[in-house]
This record gives structure tokens, sequence and C-alpha cells, in this order.
């Protein structure tokens, strides 16, 4: 399985270091400052355009809490960071079809919609603002590199080792991210996937009228999903063998929603705005997952988009042949060794520009 989608994980890698490294952070904090309408399009936007991680995701959203953003516009972007975001689409397309990637993407939509509308039957102003202050006191966590040169033009980046070098760094940070989920979220899958179909039936309704089996369907994902403990892209596999072994379509995509509930996310948000507004957006989240899922499978099931096939066992884990998986894989691989080499150059470089430093100082006795 991880044959099948490692061109897909490092092309969507890629694009994300690229967009993180170019875009200032000055401008995304300016641009989500307050509530409204055009700062959640604009949060949305740049969740879209920024890293899968769902680390980075909540502690970047905790950074521009902190600066002024609203509950409103840090929950759009940690929505639209982790769901409409190039490397879980691809990753999804790979797996189980182009259905459930517009999926993905048409089901963040809504998320964010309904998040929105929602939030203030879950967060006071007073609660917000505590846990801005508390927010403001909390140590920032994983976080990105921004181009050194603001001023140059997209043209001169892209022929800007240095450039390239704040790409590979927050190319090689987001895989010491996530490479943990991503494998877990693998072996998980290969573990899940030699049970039975007794196993799944048992797990999921599937005998019961259609609603009936929809609506427990995207309740039982997210709670998968927490007990998992797999978040961001690494929960894609296990929701491939899932949809294998029955679950509904609305229920992989609430399976999939969820990464930003999983217990050690829920722990971070804790950390980071104190415990009653952590319980109140992971209810909220809950909430918006669930109906957004039903949005997304009544939507689809109208227009006939649901996949009527489900792949075997065998089809969703593939296998290693002489095709044009081989080629994007070998591309790939150069792609990944050429960045992370730019990375640890950068790195190696710092180290010693740093020591020759500490030994002038020691020498001169200052």
């Amino acid at each position: 399985m991880a044959y099948e989608v490692w061109w897909a994980l490092v092309l969507g890698f890629a694009i994300s270091a690229m967009v993180q490294a170019w875009v200032p952070r000055q401008r995304v904090e300016a641009a989500l400052s307050g509530s409204g309408f055009v700062p959640v399009c604009k949060a949305t936007g740049l969740g879209a355009a920024s890293s899968s991680c769902s680390y980075a995701a909540i502690a970047i959203a905790k950074s521009l809490f902190q600066k002024g953003a609203s509950a409103t516009t840090a929950l759009a972007f940690q929505f639209a960071s982790t769901n409409l975001v190039w490397e879980l689409g691809l990753v999804l397309w790979v797996l189980i079809g182009w259905q459930f990637t517009l999926a993905e993407f048409v089901g963040g939509l809504v998320l964010i919609g309904l998040m929105a509308a929602l939030l203030r039957f879950f967060v006071s102003p007073r609660l917000e603002e505590h846990a801005r202050r508390h927010a403001q006191e909390a140590v920032a966590g994983h976080q990105h590199h921004m181009a050194g040169s603001e001023g140059m033009s997209w043209r001169e980046r892209i022929t800007s080792a240095s450039a390239w070098s704040d790409v590979a760094d927050n190319f090689r940070g987001d895989w010491q991210m996530l490479w943990k989920e991503i494998t877990i979220g693998f072996l998980l899958a290969g573990f899940i996937g030699l049970l039975g179909d007794d196993f799944f039936n048992g797990l999921f309704v599937t005998d019961a009228p259609a609603a009936i089996r929809t609506v427990e369907n995207v309740i039982a994902g997210p709670i998968i999903a927490v007990l998992s403990f797999v978040c961001s892209i690494g929960n894609v596999p296990l929701a491939a063998v899932l949809w294998s072994g029955g679950i509904s379509f609305g229920g992989v995509m609430a399976f999939i929603f969820a990464d930003l509930i999983v217990l050690p996310i829920v722990v971070a948000y804790r950390k980071y705005y104190g415990t009653e507004f952590a319980l109140r957006i992971t209810a909220l989240m809950f909430v918006t997952m669930v109906f957004a899922a039903l949005i997304v499978d009544g939507l689809f099931s109208l227009a006939g988009l649901i996949p009527s096939a489900r792949p075997s066992r065998e089809e969703v884990f593939g296998s290693i042949e002489l095709d044009y998986k081989l080629v994007l894989n070998a591309i790939a691989l150069a792609v990944f060794v050429a960045l992370t080499y730019l990375a640890v150059r950068r790195r190696d470089e710092a180290a010693g520009a740093k020591g020759g430093a500490e030994r002038v100082a020691a020498a001169t006795g200052r």
C-alpha cells in the first residue's frame, strides 16, 4: 500500500512545502484577524495551501489565534489544512477513487460552514477570550520556515538555492512530524486487513434500513478514528480497509474528517486553550463531522456518485509491478533525496557557522 501512494505523498508534501516557504507568515496573520465571512474564506484558502500535518495545523492555528484571529477563522484554518490539501486528495484518489477525493473537498467546505454556524452554541465570547489569554501563555509547537528574501518574485525563488533550501526544510520537517503517523496507519491497515468480513459486519450496521445504517456508520467512524490514535494522512490507509470491509460512504468520510479529534490532539487543545474550551471545540468538531458526513453522503447519493463496487483486500493493498507507478515512485524518490539533502546541508552549514562564531568569541574573550 505504501508503494501505491509513495509518489502522491512526495508530490503533495513538496507542493505544501513550497507554499509554506514562499507565502509570508505576516500576510497570513493579517488576513485572518477578526471574524466574518471574508476572514473565514481567507482562512479556508490559506489552510488549503498549508501542510496536511494535523499537529502543524493546530500549532499554526494557535499562533494565529494568539495574534487576533477569531476562533472561527482558527478552526476554519485547521479544517482546511487537514481536509482540503493536495496530498490527502491524491492519496485518497490512488487508494479508493476520485469520488472520495471530491467528497473530501466538498465535505471540508461543509465542515467549515457548519462550524462557523454552530460555534456560538458551543463557545461564548467570554470563553473565547479566556482561551486566547491561555493560548498566549502556551508554548508554540511545530513551526515552518519562511523564505529569507520576502521580496523575491516567484521566478526568482524558483531559481534560488536559498529559497529551495527553505522548501527543503519544510518538506523534511513535515516528514519528521508525520512519518510515525503514516507508518502506523499502514501497519494498522495491514493488520486490520487480515480480519475477516465477520469483524466488520459486527462493527458496522449492514443489514438495517439505509438511513439507520448511514447514521450509525457516521457516528462509528469518528469514534474508530479517535481510538486508533492515527491522524492526518495516516488514517487514509485505514479508511481504505474500512471501505473494503463494508462501512458506508458517509462512514468513510466521517472517519477521515475525525483526524482533528484524536486523543493526542485533544490533549494539545487542553494545553493550548484550557480544559473547558478544548472540550467544547472537540464536541463542536464531532457534531460538525457527523453532520457533514451525512450531508456529503446525501448529496453524493442524489448525484449517483457513490461507488457501487468495493475493492477487494488485494486491490486495496496493490502489488509491485513494472508499470507507470514504478516510474512515478522512482521520480518521487529522487525528489525526496534531493530535498532531504538540501535540508541536511542547510542545517550542517548553520551548525558550522554557529560553531565558528563560538570559537571566534572564545578566542577573543567575548
